[in-house]
């Protein structure tokens, strides 16, 4: 059987290190205090341990809305004699300074911060503790980490702010010291600092990002002439003076001088021109890796047409249509051409290329730019938004995985929620499903979730409710079953008022609460799901509106009071049945409506505590006056004769009013019953049958005995395979033959039984079911 997109296992590793995350008291620590994580003395881990639980925790943080943080955690790993971290990646707010304090006296060989924004000059101190061991360091979008507090902040009596904070520019800070240092990311370096006085300690350095750094002078960067191999100056605006050094950075082996190009727009002064790509393809006789995405080129460097190379697209330099690169001695391992009009020649000498002329090219795109550049990856996935909506993803598992990566990477970046979130529902719709593992498609469920809890966008929670119709509701939602009916009401309950929005979270809401255990449904009951559908009833009925979002409404209380006691307490208790009373006269035409309320109605009185609160002479003539009504089939007089008979069962002592008369309403439900077809097939899902069988043996309420009688009859005739075995496993085959012997019980209702136990004899002789 071939594995579907995603199916690979996750390791043991993998596995075991979550599970320690998510048990640390259980598994690694003590809590010393109540409060603060403690390492058990005995234990000590390796670097290859610690690097993955700290990695990992970081990940869970920014991924598991269920995983709960620790201020402490990182105080596990202070003292190296018991742990060991050589290489650690933080990013995001949820890192501080007192993180990495936590940290200092470790050897760390790599040290990635990645938008770390609460990060101060405090931590730049902690730095100087790596200075001996730091082989690779990123300070890519840490905007404050160079720059210092002036005064504290300070309240007055009311709680107001008196001085806000001021910041101030560290400007005494280099990299002194840091003598092993290679590889550096200082991508969003604040404007403010000395750029060429931080790095001139750093002569030895093979690898260079100043993304979006306002450079010095040109010669600033001959100082790595005999070392640098890797360069990335994206959306830095150049000079020639600039371009010049470059060229003489002879053992470059990649160099990006990319651009957004909706940032274009603010005018850089360097363009790039055929003259400038052929003096690099001349000069950097290693390049492997070029990226010159965004760029409006100057002049034309594609080849004239008469001198195209025919055949097929070739990534041979002499046949490139890209004219500068006929120069390349060899392809090109990866070329940008991101938001170029380059991407769509035919002959182009990489083997990777980024651009937007097809699928690979999309991908390569999102691949090589989410980490650092959201901007620009919003724009590819937007393209693969077109391909899978328009066309066909061919690459089904690596897009989503892309997506998957970019929406985990950057879940409050609204453009890469809205593109993310709106690629995901179509990669997930029918067309792809059935190559898609379970394991792929939860991975689909968390990015979602966390996009519907982090952002609060009309557009992204409407992309993610969409999206999660696509799935097999609940039992693909199950795993994360609480935390999905939370964000749902969560949505209902908002101030906001979008149709759309409102009419997918309540049909997704009642989807949830249907096949489910009363567990499930009780908890959900008690997060506030009677009380939130109730509050969109009441504004539904006060717009005078019987819409999509009324009807599914009702048809949640429906499922989520079946077999649940305390949520149909809760209905009567939240004015329920004013609602249904108030619903059933604004909307009298509403058959629909009419038979998700009785269906309700049946299940609170089933609840033989919770009945007589619908033993008044008002719910009793509007119950047996829909025994008449002809709506939907006989669904509204079915269920309403349903109520009635969990009412007629308790007996005549119970009725404790004058009108109207018991006799009179029984006379009506016989009357009824009589005038149903056995052979009509039912809206109707029955998960047991307990609450019927217990109406069977007994004399006080013959009328109730036949009800459930033909229930079960039309039940078995209709749908033999999946009513009979469940008749039989629940004992009700003994249930019947005891009305049988009953003198109470009408002759026509003892004929039924017998028929009922007929149809239920022969699926046990026959038990291969053709009806389906």
């Amino acid at each position: 059987m071939a594995s579907k997109a995603g199916d690979n296992p996750e390791s043991l590793m993998a596995l075991s290190t979550e599970y320690c995350l998510r048990n640390l008291q259980g598994t690694l620590c003590y809590l010393l205090d109540n409060k603060t994580l403690r390492l058990h003395p005995d234990i000590f881990l390796p670097s290859e341990i610690c690097d993955k639980l700290v990695n990992a925790y970081m990940e869970l943080v920014h991924t598991d809305g269920t995983f709960e943080m620790h201020k402490t955690f990182f105080l596990l790993f202070s003292d190296p004699r018991s742990t060991r971290l050589t290489r650690v990646q933080l990013r995001e707010n949820t890192v501080q300074d007192r993180d990495l304090e936590a940290i200092r006296n470790q050897d760390l060989i790599e040290l990635h911060l990645t938008n770390c924004e609460k990060l101060s000059s405090r931590s730049l101190q902690t730095l100087t503790s790596f200075r001996h061991t730091l082989v690779s360091l990123s300070l890519f979008g840490c905007s404050n980490i160079f720059y210092k507090d002036d005064n504290p902040r300070c309240f007055d009596d009311t709680e107001r702010l008196v001085n806000p904070i001021r910041q101030v520019l560290v400007t005494d800070f280099t990299f002194q010291g840091f003598s092993r240092l290679r590889l550096l990311n200082l991508g969003g370096l604040t404007e403010q600092v000395d750029v060429e006085a931080l790095l001139r300690p750093l002569g030895t350095l093979t690898s260079l990002d100043l993304s979006g750094v306002q450079l010095p002078r040109g010669a600033f960067l001959s100082q790595w002439r005999d070392r640098l191999t890797y360069l990335v100056l994206y959306n830095v605006d150049l000079a020639e003076e600039h371009v010049h050094t470059i060229l003489q950075l002879t053992h470059l082996r990649h160099l990006d001088i990319s651009r957004d190009r909706q940032r274009d727009r603010q005018g850089y002064k360097f363009k790039l021109t055929r003259k400038v790509l052929t003096a690099i393809i001349q000069s950097l006789l290693n390049l492997g890796s070029l990226d010159i995405s965004g760029h409006i080129m100057q002049d034309n460097c594609a080849v004239a047409l008469q001198e195209e190379a025919m055949g097929p697209p070739s990534i041979e330099p002499s046949k490139s249509s890209i004219s500068p690169l006929k120069e390349l001695k060899r392809p090109l391992q990866f070329l940008g051409l991101f938001d170029t009009s380059l991407c769509n020649l035919t002959h182009i000498p990489a083997y990777k290329v980024t651009g937007a002329k097809n699928e690979d090219q999309v991908l390569n795109a999102i691949e090589a730019y989410t980490e650092y550049r959201p901007e620009v990856a919003s724009h590819a996935i937007n393209h693969l938004f077109d391909i899978a909506r328009i066309q066909h993803c061919n690459q089904l598992l690596r897009a989503l995985q892309l997506v998957i990566s970019a929406l985990k990477c950057h879940k409050y970046d609204k453009s890469i929620q809205v593109t993310g979130s709106a690629a995901l529902f179509y990669l997930t719709n029918t067309e792809y499903r059935t190559d898609q593992s379970i394991k792929l498609r939860r991975q689909v469920i968390q990015v979602v979730l966390n996009g519907m809890e982090h952002y609060q966008e009309v557009t992204v929670q409407r992309n993610c409710c969409l999206t999660l119709c696509n799935f097999n509701i609940p039992e693909e939602l199950e795993f994360q079953y609480h935390r999905v009916n939370q964000l749902l009401l969560k949505i209902l309950n908002s101030s906001r008022e979008d149709e759309s929005i409102q009419r997918i979270a309540v049909h997704l809401c009642n989807a949830l609460v249907c096949q489910v255990d009363n567990d499930h449904k009780e908890a959900v009951g008690k997060m506030g799901f009677v009380t939130t559908m109730l509050q969109l009833i009441q504004k539904k009925l006060t717009d005078k509106m019987c819409d999509q979002v009324m009807e599914f409404s009702w048809s949640a209380l429906w499922n989520i009071t079946d077999e649940t006691p305390d949520n149909c307490e809760m209905f009567l208790n939240c004015s329920g049945m004013k609602l249904f009373l108030e619903c059933l006269k604004e909307f009298p035409d509403k058959q629909e409506l009419h038979r998700n309320m009785l269906g309700l109605l049946g299940n609170v009185a089933e609840v033989k505590a919770l009945r007589p609160q619908l033993l008044t002479p008002q719910f009793i003539t509007v119950f047996s006056d829909l025994l008449d009504s002809k709506a939907d089939g006989i669904e509204v007089s079915y269920n309403a004769c349903g109520v009635l008979s969990h009412i007629i069962f308790d007996g005549p002592d119970a009725w404790a009013m004058e009108e109207p008369l018991r006799d009179t309403v029984m006379d009506r439900m016989w009357a009824a019953i009589q005038s149903w077809d056995v052979n009509s097939r039912r809206n109707i899902n029955y998960r047991s049958f307990e609450p019927i069988l217990r109406l069977l043996p007994q004399g006080i309420a013959p009328v109730s005995q036949h009800w459930a009688t033909w229930a079960l009859f039309n039940l078995v005739s209709v749908y033999p395979g999946k009513y009979c075995p469940l008749l039989i496993k629940e004992g009700g085959i003994a249930l019947l033959q005891k009305v049988l012997e009953l003198d109470t019980a009408r002759e026509e209702t003892k004929d039924m039984a017998r028929k009922v136990i007929e149809h239920c004899g022969n699926f046990k002789e026959d038990p291969m079911d053709t009806t389906r």
